[in-house]
């Protein structure tokens, strides 16, 4: 929260309101636990999800070399018959693979969407508990500028601009889903 904001950092105190009570600042606790939360979620999953990533892009690699050590057999006899059924797990096992990799690089995805969930909250939360700002639209204006200029796709910056103009939110990204879903249905899993 900003240093110049004038509520007092500090917890709630909803369960005992006293004349100092603000649910401003309830709100801002709220925006902030919650933008902690994601960024503890993506920390926690970060290091899983290299030690994965690392694991797929080695087996990657070893499959390339089985892959030419099978080719490298002859084609005939016992050896031609083992190096036919282990080239077709070969290829099976690399496309499963390659898939895993494609799935990481939606994961990465979903992290900078989050990171950028988390920082907006942020900011939200910034706004709400300044009081010179919390109530002077040009300053909403701007928070909706940055958030909005975040945005790396066409659907979310679409997704962004129709809450903004009134569609209501679950409108919004029920729309956003399934240009997403019908985005990743083109995808082509070589």
């Amino acid at each position: 929260m900003n240093e110049s904001s004038s509520l007092p950092a500090r917890g709630t105190s909803a369960h005992a309101p006293d004349l100092n009570w603000s649910q401003v600042r309830e709100t801002v606790l709220m925006l902030e636990l919650a933008a902690m939360q994601i960024e503890a979620a993506m920390k926690d999953s970060h290091s899983s999800v290299e030690v994965l990533t690392a694991s797929f892009t080695t087996m990657a690699g070893y499959m390339q070399q089985i892959g030419e050590t099978l080719n490298a057999l002859p084609d005939s006899g016992e050896a031609g018959s083992a190096k036919n059924e282990l080239q077709g797990i070969s290829a099976s096992v690399s496309g499963m693979v390659h898939q895993a990799i494609i799935a990481f690089q939606f994961y990465d995805k979903l992290v900078q969407r989050l990171a950028h969930v988390g920082h907006s909250l942020g900011d939200l939360s910034d706004l709400v508990g300044d009081t010179r700002r919390l109530f002077n639209p040009g300053e909403w204006v701007e928070l909706q500028g940055r958030i909005r200029g975040k945005y790396t796709t066409a659907e979310e910056v679409a997704m962004f601009d129709a809450v903004m103009h009134g569609v209501p939110v679950e409108e919004a990204v029920e729309r956003f889903m399934a240009e997403m879903k019908e985005k990743s249905d083109d995808i082509e899993l070589f």
